[in-house]
């Protein structure tokens, strides 16, 4: 598990630089407050419901966070952003990422994702992926710029299908998500 990292914004005159870090197991109980900031976003959208649907609840991320699998933004003191991962035997998979409505578009969440790449390529993983919403600007899209490539429906593998599945369960509109993969091979 690696280390605290600062990311600097984009104007170091007028906002402070952010931590990224391991999140510690009692302090995930700060992240549901965060996902559900993070979501107002989704008001207005074509996927408006996400705004008031459920968030995953501090213990989805407990034994996460005890493997070292969520890293922390902070500002200050001030949590703003979390990324929540599970190692697999075929990638590292990011769960959720999120940061506070206030916080957003400064670039804790691209930091956060740097943070779960460089930590699945110490892991040994070959990939890191993720599920999403396909046509949000700051969801496939934001990735795509990262270097993420979505997985055709038809190529997923039993893990990705199975997450399709859970995500049919809670109600999630599938056929507007997709799953995106970035293979470290080839990755920068």
């Amino acid at each position: 598990m690696g280390g605290a990292r600062r990311h600097a914004r984009r104007d170091r005159s007028l906002i402070p630089t952010v931590l990224i870090r391991p999140a510690r197991v009692d302090e995930v109980w700060r992240l549901p407050a965060i996902e559900r900031s993070a979501a107002a976003l989704f008001r207005g959208s074509s996927q408006a419901a996400v705004a008031d649907g459920g968030v995953s609840p501090a213990e989805f991320h407990r034994p996460l966070a005890a493997q070292g699998l969520v890293w922390l933004a902070e500002e200050g003191p001030q949590a703003i952003g979390f990324a929540s991962c599970e190692l697999f035997v075929d990638a590292l998979h990011i769960w959720e990422l999120a940061v506070r409505r206030e916080a957003q578009g400064l670039g804790a969440g691209g930091a956060l994702v740097m943070a779960a790449i460089e930590d699945a390529r110490r892991r040994g993983a070959r990939a890191v992926t993720l599920t999403t919403f396909r046509e949000i600007p700051w969801n496939a899209p934001f990735y795509a710029r990262r270097g993420f490539v979505e997985v055709p429906e038809w190529a997923f593998n039993g893990r990705l299908a199975w997450i399709r599945t859970r995500e049919v369960r809670a109600g999630l509109e599938v056929s507007a998500r997709c799953a995106m993969r970035l293979d470290l091979a080839a990755a920068p």
